[in-house]
């Protein structure tokens, strides 16, 4: 595909739909899938990786009928053994909680996705699993894609995780629903909360505590469920509008559970002219003056996705931004730690590693040319990054924005003025 080319912009006005929350698209998709009857979900995320989960979903016998282009009606029943492998793209999230679900079912499945996906580690969910009684046996390379999960008995654990994940966690409260016994996952630094919300909305039993989930078997209800903006993908239009001189966005309806609103306490404390509605939870952004600040690794969990686009943002304000405890991002759709250096620091921006920490020093961009290396969330910060440089980006490898954000451009000159 030819690079996206992105032009200088004067500033952002108006206000825009982002796309429903990625992470509670793939639950609730999920969660109608296993309930008994007919399920309704409005506003999901439209992107590869959610498609690429109702692909799965209809592979192993749910009925998804969409009667308009907002509305989804999802009819489960009696699951069946899929004919061939469960593909899963780009989306770490779907392969990661279909592994819990899939572990409970009585039948033996493939998961399997691109090339990106084999490179990620899938130990963290393979381990705790087969602690649960699966039997989950890799194909080509230890701890990765693809792997297959044989029906077997699970039994309840605890579960302390290693690495803050929601993704893990996520994974095995779906499998704690088939397990006998209760199924506890404890967590020393707290990570997205949409498993254990949308679990109690569905008329599942969770125990929640400020450092635990707990989980007892059983079947969701059929629900209806209107999915909320997604915060990762505001986030963009956030620190477009606060860069640029002039602007003012109101981003609609966007969901503000735990451990999803870091970026906003970020952005706030650099300087940034950001609110949230409480009762429309509209979040309205307009320009002003960021200074530096110190992002405690602490914080990471509760930002992790956004990391790339608050470096836009703090290679914008004046004085030096260190971001702690970045590692993770090293096993995201790219290496992400590098990725950010590498191509917004071809724009420009000075920045450098430091172990697992990412330090960034304020100062003008001028734009060239990146490339996404099949990020998402690098292809769209490097279009923020664009707009306040003095000449023209060309990004390649854009189409990996269809993962999450097939309309960013058409928002984008929707805001630009």
């Amino acid at each position: 595909m030819k690079p996206e080319i992105v032009e200088p912009a004067g500033c952002l006005i108006g206000q825009i739909d982002v796309p429903g929350d990625k992470s509670i698209s793939h639950r609730v998709l999920m969660l109608a899938s296993l309930a008994d009857g007919e399920s309704t979900i409005h506003g999901l995320s439209r992107g590869q990786d959610v498609k690429h989960t109702m692909e799965i979903l209809s592979s192993l016998g749910v009925q998804l009928d969409e009667k308009d282009s907002d509305v989804l009606h999802i009819q489960s029943g009696e699951l069946k053994e899929p004919s061939g492998k469960l593909y899963v793209g780009n989306s770490g999230t779907s392969i990661r909680l279909m592994s819990g679900m899939l572990a409970g079912l009585p039948f033996s499945a493939t998961l399997d996705g691109d090339e990106s996906i084999r490179k990620r580690p899938m130990e963290r969910v393979i381990e705790p699993l087969e602690r649960m009684g699966a039997t989950i046996s890799c194909l080509e390379t230890a701890g990765m894609a693809p792997f297959r999960i044989d029906a077997g008995g699970l039994k309840g654990i605890e579960y302390q995780m290693e690495v803050p994940s929601a993704q893990v966690k996520g994974c095995l409260m779906f499998a704690g629903l088939f397990a006998t016994g209760d199924t506890t996952i404890i967590e020393t630094t707290p990570t997205r909360a949409h498993t254990e919300e949308l679990f109690e909305e569905v008329g599942l039993d969770v125990d929640i505590t400020s450092t635990s989930v707990t989980v007892k078997p059983g079947q969701p209800k059929p629900f209806i469920h209107k999915v909320k903006g997604d915060p990762s993908q505001a986030a963009f239009w956030a620190v477009g509008a606060t860069i640029l001189k002039g602007s003012e966005v109101s981003i609609k309806n966007v969901y503000a559970g735990r451990e999803r609103n870091g970026f906003i306490d970020v952005l706030s404390r650099m300087g940034a002219d950001i609110t949230q509605d409480p009762v429309t939870n509209d979040l309205n952004v307009a320009s002003s003056e960021l200074v530096g600040t110190v992002v405690e690794e602490t914080e990471i969990p509760g930002l992790i996705d956004e990391v790339p686009i608050l470096a836009v943002a703090a290679a914008c304000a004046d004085g030096e931004t260190h971001f702690k405890g970045l590692g993770e991002l090293r096993v995201k759709e790219s290496n992400r730690l590098e990725t950010i250096v590498s191509e917004i620091g071809s724009m420009g921006m000075k920045a450098e590693i430091s172990g697992e920490d990412l330090v960034v020093q304020g100062g003008k961009l001028t734009g060239g040319q990146v490339d996404s290396h099949g990020d998402h969330r690098i292809a769209m910060s490097c279009a923020i990054a664009a707009l306040v440089s003095t000449d023209t980006t060309e990004i390649s490898g854009w189409e990996a924005v269809s993962t999450s954000y097939p309309g960013f451009i058409a928002d984008l000159d929707a805001l630009r003025k």
